[in-house]
């Protein structure tokens, strides 16, 4: 599933919480920290992991792309 951010980059705990998969940024900590979170392939542990257009989070059993608005 795609998912378009409207800047440069997202950080990892923001694009938990924006797609609706953590309520809190306290939830997103705890599952990010626990390993729960893939990005590109390997464990990410870094809550503040910055994802930029191109970069693939898995989470939950469910896979997401970044991607970038079309602008100009």
């Amino acid at each position: 599933m795609n998912v378009t951010i409207e800047t440069s980059y997202i950080k990892l705990d923001s694009f938990l919480k924006m797609i609706n998969a953590v309520s809190s940024g306290g939830e997103a900590k705890i599952v990010i920290s626990e390993g729960a979170v893939s990005v590109n392939g390997l464990v990410e542990i870094r809550r503040g992991r910055k994802l930029y257009p191109g970069d693939r989070i898995r989470f939950g059993g469910s896979k997401y792309t970044v991607a970038a608005t079309l602008n100009g």
